[in-house]
């Protein structure tokens, strides 16, 4: 079997799907088709495959690829030394994992010159298998054979205990390579072993905010994500040392690795002359050789495992968040709030075109509210302005609060609504290239109220032109591989951009580079046709786009609408080269194509499979006839915006007990933050979204979400909110000293951390373990006595 039908077959089998689905998807992908446009437009050739399978298909195939190439190096370079056996051939062969082909390498490794390799060359190779083959010989006695005069640049063995320290040094080293026993010695480790962190002596106050790790202990297997990494970043910051240890091997005698040594290689005490040196040789070969190293890989494979776990729930947030429902086009002012400096204001239309600007200084030190009321009112009468956007940073609800006055002011000239916007990520946005580009002549602040009038318009079409990690709703972000995370993200930005679909005539370059086939290049190139020759009419004017040929085309024109074009069928998902189907449909229902669209007694009375054919399968057609129905239907929900309490305005107006609705800014594997409008964000643990267990946060909540919660706690001086979903909970159940459960912390805006009080904090939109350890058992408690 070849390399290429080992892969496909091995992804079938992780899948859970036929061979023929993998072969033909991995065809696709080669040949440059995006997951998107496979998803959507060929299901007939994977037999129906979903973006996320075609997800982990697309990294799987890559990772094992990866493999195989080295699979082949490995044996090649063994082969060269001419130490390739049958045997070894077949274990390399079979090893499933890129760890299992290293280890099965390392004694063939090209490696620095090595104290074993220095006393192999100093023949001493012969007394240590002597001694392992025949512990009955004498060490002193067989070791004073092998003394001779240094010779070039091997030195001289001028006893019997530099020859032994040599065969020992040829033996550990032996050891050390099993690529059997090491691997059973690590899978033992992981399964088994603790991960043990304690706090690094005078560095108590220093690192506070760790003080839920100064003396902890967990099973390395266990450990959830956001503790691990809030340890790794301990480590970093040098408060706490982290170790890895089995359990009881400090009531035994003998290490439970150099048991696993000995027996492995028949090493036994039974009191013959070499016994103890090759007992000796053990405890040096765990000490030395094998535990530093298993230590150090078990603790990557920990960072590994938590950062995946980390970006996953980056990655969910951010769907959650970009899928967020929009307001639609209306005129919209957004004023950026602010004291000393006065709050910014920015007025745009329907599409999200720059109308005007002002600054108003309703707050502190000015305390101008009337001449802020009326300019305002200005501004919204001369251009029609219908929502009102708000950003949430500092003086928010003061100024959530003169937005209400000129809704009421104005409700009998103007239907008006007003909506709190997070800023997350504008201020990154502002100061960035594109929105220079984009908006040359205002100033950086002003792009900010822009920046947050559109994302009440539009989330996706805005958020797409922040970085990713920008947003505020990570998990330690800036602690994992900010490779894989930006790989993770893209993927998450291109398949949200691609379900909603893009209009080709308003969509910015930002967005349009997310579409399938897309690039920054043929982005801004669409623009540049579409600013100098007027809108698009056709889907197929693409093809007169520069450097945009029938293969990019193919991949992107699916996803892109034209609104009120020469053919109705462009404003809908139906990929163009369907339109034939669609024309045939049209005709055998003797409904002109126009009527067909939207007629849903005359669709829903068709079936399918008349219409399938050897391009166009039942699954294609299904979705024609769905798409037709409702043509660029938007997967996103209805808007809604959460309604803040009046006169709740910090964490000083919040009493236990209240009940006030929220907006869910960020869920985690511990619990989720709402945001309340008291500029902190309070905590959910996962044991108080719901009376009943809950696994996975997020199959309760979403970021996003408007939620009715109860204040458990209020913690004034660490600036941490305690909050329940579950509104039969009693504040005064959680009184007392109860056991820790859990992790995490309370939240400031845009993701910035609360640095007091002990537990992991959260440095730039990361969770820390610290506050919802008490609330969290106290919830449950509370839960089982009643």
């Amino acid at each position: 079997m070849d390399a290429q039908a080992k892969i496909i077959d091995r992804l079938a089998e992780e899948l859970g799907v036929r061979a023929p689905q993998v072969a033909a998807t991995v065809e696709l992908l080669d040949g440059g088709a995006t997951v998107p446009f496979i998803a959507r437009y060929r299901k007939e050739v994977t037999g129906g495959l979903d973006d996320t399978q075609l997800r982990t298909l697309h990294e799987r195939l890559g990772y094992l690829r990866e493999l195989e190439e080295r699979r082949e190096s490995v044996l090649a370079s063994i082969d060269e030394q001419g130490k390739l056996t049958p045997e070894l051939a077949r274990s390399i062969r079979a090893a499933e994992t890129k760890q299992r082909l290293e280890d099965l390498y390392l004694p063939f490794k090209k490696k620095r010159r090595t104290k074993a390799q220095i006393a192999r060359e100093a023949g001493l190779e012969p007394l240590a298998e002597a001694l392992l083959a025949d512990p009955s010989l004498d060490p002193e006695t067989e070791a004073a054979g092998y003394l001779r005069a240094a010779e070039d640049d091997i030195p001289a063995i001028e006893d019997a205990k530099a020859a032994l320290d040599g065969a020992k040094q040829i033996l550990m080293e032996r050891f050390a390579e099993e690529a059997e026993l090491v691997g059973r010695l690590r899978e033992r480790l992981w399964s088994e072993g603790e991960l043990s962190a304690r706090v690094i002596g005078g560095k108590e106050q220093e690192g506070a905010k760790f003080a839920d790790y100064f003396e902890h202990d967990e099973k390395l297997a266990r450990t959830p994500s956001h503790r691990a990494l809030a340890m790794f970043r301990g480590r970093n910051e040098g408060v706490l040392a982290l170790t890895i240890r089995l359990p009881g091997e400090d009531e035994v005698k003998v290490h439970p690795a150099q048991v696993a040594i000995a027996r492995y290689f028949a090493i036994e005490d039974r009191g013959r002359p070499a016994d103890r040196w090759l007992a000796e040789v053990v405890r040096w070969t765990w000490r030395v050789k094998l535990y530093t190293h298993l230590e150090t890989e078990l603790m990557g494979r920990l960072r590994e495992r938590a950062e995946l776990a980390a970006i996953e729930v980056f990655a969910a947030n951010l769907q959650d968040l970009l899928l967020a429902a929009p307001a639609g086009p209306q005129a919209t002012l957004a004023i950026d709030p602010g004291l000393r400096t006065g709050c910014k204001v920015a007025v745009v239309d329907a599409t999200g075109q720059f109308l005007a600007q002002s600054t108003i200084y309703p707050h502190a030190p000015r305390n101008q509210w009337r001449e802020s009321l009326a300019e305002l009112a200005r501004l919204v009468d001369k251009h029609a302005v219908t929502l009102i956007a708000v950003g949430n940073g500092t003086a928010s609800r003061e100024t959530d609060k003169l937005a209400g006055e000129l809704v009421k002011a104005m409700a009998d000239s103007r239907r008006l609504s007003k909506v709190m916007v997070s800023e997350a990520g504008a201020s990154v946005y502002s100061a960035s290239e594109y929105a220079a580009r984009e908006l040359p002549e205002l100033d950086v602040t002003i792009r900010g109220a822009v920046s947050i009038a559109r994302r009440l318009q539009d989330p996706l079409a805005e958020l797409v032109k922040i970085e990713p990690k920008s947003i505020g709703v990570g998990q330690y972000q800036h602690d994992v591989s900010q490779v894989q995370l930006s790989r993770s993200l893209e993927a998450v930005i291109e398949d949200c951009v691609n379900a909603v679909g893009v209009d080709l005539n308003t969509a910015s370059s930002a967005l349009l580079s997310r579409v399938a086939g897309l690039n920054a290049g043929l982005a801004e190139n669409i623009v540049a046709r579409r600013d100098a020759e007027g809108a698009f009419v056709s889907r197929r004017q693409l093809l007169d786009v520069s450097r945009l040929g029938p293969k990019t085309y193919e991949q992107c024109a699916g996803f892109l609408r034209i609104m009120g074009g020469d053919n109705p069928l462009d404003a809908s998902a139906v990929h163009p080269e369907a339109y034939p189907l669609v024309e045939r449909i049209a005709e055998r229902s003797g409904r002109p194509l126009a009527g067909l669209i939207g007629d849903s007694a005359t669709l829903k009375a068709l079936k399918p499979a008349e219409f399938a054919d050897e391009r166009f399968g039942v699954p294609t057609v299904s979705d024609i006839l769905k798409e037709l129905d409702k043509p660029g239907r938007d997967p996103r929900p209805e808007f809604r915006a959460a309604e803040f309490r009046e006169g709740v305005e910090t964490l000083k107006d919040l009493e236990p007990g209240m009940v006030l609705e929220g907006s869910v800014t960020n869920v985690t594997h511990f619990g989720a933050f709402v945001d309340i409008g008291v500029h902190q964000d309070g905590l959910v643990h996962i044991s108080a979204l719901s009376d009943t267990f809950v696994e996975d946060p997020r199959s309760v909540v979403k970021a996003g979400d408007i939620v009715k919660v109860k204040v458990m706690s209020v913690d004034l001086e660490r600036a941490r909110i305690g909050l329940s979903m579950c509104l039969h909970d009693q504040p005064g159940e959680q009184d007392g000293d109860r056991p820790r459960r859990g992790g995490g912390e309370s939240r400031g805006r845009q993701g910035k951390p609360t640095r007091k009080g002990a537990g992991g904090s959260k440095g730039q939109g990361g969770q820390g373990d610290g506050q919802l350890g008490a609330l969290g058992a106290a919830l449950l408690k509370a839960r089982k006595d009643r």
